[in-house]
């Protein structure tokens, strides 16, 4: 897979409304993600920026790629079907966003239509509801850019023979509108046996600028992911079983996901007088994805036990969000009020049966053991009834207000509330039992800014979010989970940003997340729960980005993390560590251009050593991954591109699921990349 095509001129492709594109430095000084064009200067809290140019270079065209370099995020291996994150310790499947607004269904992000990666750590419901304990990830994507023309296309192939194409299309349609269209296809390869697939997706939109303080936007996005399910390697003696880096312990024939995501999206954009600016944007998603899978779940010296399972969900979403935001003053104090609302509607049809294996007595049982081998020869596999077939029916209803204050040129208070009503219902069609569960939510948030000199900014913030037991994906809900009230997130922030010079930016936070009312079993009363289970997990965080000179980007990041669960819950006993959180990590990138034609590009990524799940049973040691690239333009129309991932071929466990899911690493891998423009 390779990456999608970048412009002469990031810039002349940038949509008016859109934010940043970065390439380590920080042109226009603000993101989407928190519904203002506050600058990150002023913003309290930790915010990390990918933009088009960095995935570009680093050769990355999926989410989970990209998000390797940003310490303080570790990958979750998401059974091989779908992105998992864990920030700030929280592990999530359904805390991202596109365009602000939330996508949260389970399947792979591609990265082709999108213009910029933004990673906010901390709980903020106030900025994004329910869930987000951690932080959320936002993907802004691709607009059409009015009076401007511009043809990209690009293509490239790996040394695992993994091959891509993908174009990037503006065109004006008179002096009021534009037309963009974004489109890639992809074969999919690696060193894992077995593994294979293809992804296709096309994302057009449209932009219609009637008046200048008027901007409509209509964007599109259709992506289908048709691939191996790739369950990785089991565990032996507490750690990831070795010599078997390529090997698949799964079927060919039953381990496949495919996955057809449809989004659509209509955003205005309204000048309503000086200061006072409104949006309001419609999404309506529709998921329709299915998988199955054969998986390890435990080895010895000899063999290998497996298991399987088949998965369906269907979901649509439809999400309306409107935002008011005034830049003012009065009595010559300064503010930059955000007062807005959500309403949401998500409709979930979700099924699951189980794999059985046939038995040399002529039955079937639910697992199978096989000598451990290079390749896995399965007995005939069939399927038990549906074990789990629910609906599901989510309504959300939110409003919000917040105030950046600015009460001198060097001191700002932040202040803000969200309401969130929450409910769910739901059917087990098994039984026909429905269950709901109803929850009204106050989530605040504060702030203060401190900024001894202009390009220096000192700040303090506090925020809460809140999860509902029913899960992030809210496809079922247990009768024992409908009388619990959410789990509930802190976060408390120190933290410090300086902008070295124009370009150039430094920032240091130091955090305490802490999670509660997490379930416990009742032991006076078998089947009932107490929300008395707790965990907190704090770390420092600081980097280092953007140009030291024209010629030289940087990017360096460095994240110290601790995490234990301090009541027992469900899961885990008091003072055991919390899972997929190593103690260090640290990334760095740069780029070099040597003269107008030729650049060198190099990377490392260090992660220490952390448990694969909350049962601190099975270690992934840590590991340093080394990637370079060299970048020459032939012309100005033309560029080639030479990637090189694990440059020094290290043998590493990059993620994990559960105790006996780990996923190898991929060994060395050349990428040729050309670029053409007109």
């Amino acid at each position: 897979m390779l990456a999608a095509p970048a412009w002469a001129s990031a810039e002349a492709m940038e949509d008016d409304y859109a934010p940043i594109v970065v390439t380590g430095e920080r042109p226009h000084d603000e993101i989407s993600g928190t519904k203002t064009d506050t600058p990150l200067l002023d913003t309290p809290q930790s915010v990390v920026t990918l933009g088009r140019d960095r995935l570009d270079d680093q050769g990355v065209e999926g989410l989970g790629e990209a998000l390797r370099y940003v310490p303080g995020v570790t990958i979750g291996q998401g059974e091989g079907h779908r992105d998992q994150v864990i920030l700030r310790g929280q592990a999530s499947t359904a805390d991202f966003f596109l365009d602000g607004l939330r996508d949260d269904a389970q399947y792979y992000r591609p990265l082709y239509s999108t213009q910029q990666v933004e990673v906010l750590k901390g709980s903020n419901a106030l900025l994004f509801g329910r869930g987000g304990g951690g932080g959320v990830v936002n993907r802004t994507s691709k607009q059409a850019r009015l009076g401007h023309v511009g043809i990209g296309a690009v293509g490239g192939i790996d040394s695992f023979g993994a091959w891509s194409l993908a174009g990037d299309l503006n065109l004006p349609v008179g002096d009021l509108a534009a037309v963009r269209v974004n489109g890639t296809y992809e074969e999919l390869n690696n060193n894992r046996d077995q593994f294979g697939g293809h992804f296709i997706g096309i994302a057009p939109s449209v932009t219609f600028q009637p008046a200048p303080d008027t901007k409509l936007v209509l964007a599109y996005e259709y992506d289908r992911d048709d691939r191996a399910v790739d369950r990785g390697v089991p565990s032996l003696a507490g750690r990831p079983i070795t010599g078997y880096t390529n090997t698949s312990f799964g079927s060919s024939a039953i381990n496949h996901g495919r996955v057809d995501a449809h989004i659509v999206r209509l955003r205005l954009d309204q000048q309503l007088g000086e200061g006072l600016t409104l949006d309001v944007t419609g999404q309506y998603a529709f998921y329709d994805k299915r998988y199955a899978n054969v998986l390890p779940d435990l080895a010895t010296a000899t063999t290998a036990r497996f298991s399987g399972y088949e998965s369906t969900n269907r979901r649509g979403n439809w999400i309306g969000q409107a935002n008011l935001v005034w830049h003012g003053s009065t009595g010559g104090i300064g503010h930059t009020v955000l007062a807005g609302g959500e309403i949401s509607n998500q409709s979930s049809d979700s099924t699951r049966r189980n794999a059985l294996f046939a038995t040399s007595g002529g039955g079937t049982a639910t697992t199978v053991t096989l000598p451990l081998a290079a390749s896995f020869s399965f007995p005939a596999i069939s399927w038990t009834p549906l074990v789990t077939n629910s609906h599901s029916d989510v309504q959300s209803r939110s409003l919000y207000l917040q105030d950046q204050v600015e009460l001198a040129p060097w001191l700002q208070v932040i202040g803000g509330v969200r309401y969130d009503r929450f409910e769910i219902r739901a059917t087990n069609l098994l039984t026909s039992l429905p269950t709901a569960r109803s929850d009204s939510k106050w989530s605040p948030r504060f702030g203060l800014v401190l900024k001894p000199q202009a390009n220096i900014s000192l700040y303090a913030s506090f925020a809460r979010s809140f999860l509902p037991q029913s899960g992030d994906q809210f496809s079922a809900l247990d009768p024992s989970f409908q009388m619990l009230a959410p789990e509930s997130f802190r976060n408390l922030e120190l933290g410090a940003k300086w902008d070295i010079k124009p370009g150039l930016s430094f920032t240091l936070a130091g955090f305490q997340l802490d999670r509660a009312n997490t379930r416990v079993a009742d032991p006076a009363n078998p089947g009932f729960w107490l929300l008395s289970g707790a965990s907190r997990v704090k770390g420092i965080e600081m980097s280092l980005a953007g140009r030291i000179t024209p010629q030289w980007q940087i990017s360096l990041g460095y994240t110290w993390q601790e995490g234990e669960i301090r009541s027992a819950t469900s899961a885990a006993p008091a003072g055991r560590n919390t899972e997929k959180l190593p103690h260090h990590q640290a990334s760095a990138w740069t780029r070099y251009d040597l003269s107008s034609r030729l650049g060198l590009g190099l990377g490392v990524i260090h992660q220490s050593g952390q448990y694969a799940t909350i049962s601190n049973a099975v270690w992934l040691p840590g590991f340093t991954r080394v990637d370079a690239a060299v970048f020459y333009n032939v012309s100005d129309r033309f560029a080639l591109q030479l990637n090189v991932e694990n440059l020094t071929d290290t043998t590493y466990f990059a993620s994990a699921h559960t105790d006996n899911n780990i996923q190898p690493g991929e060994p060395i891998n050349v990428k040729l990349t050309a670029r053409l423009k007109f």
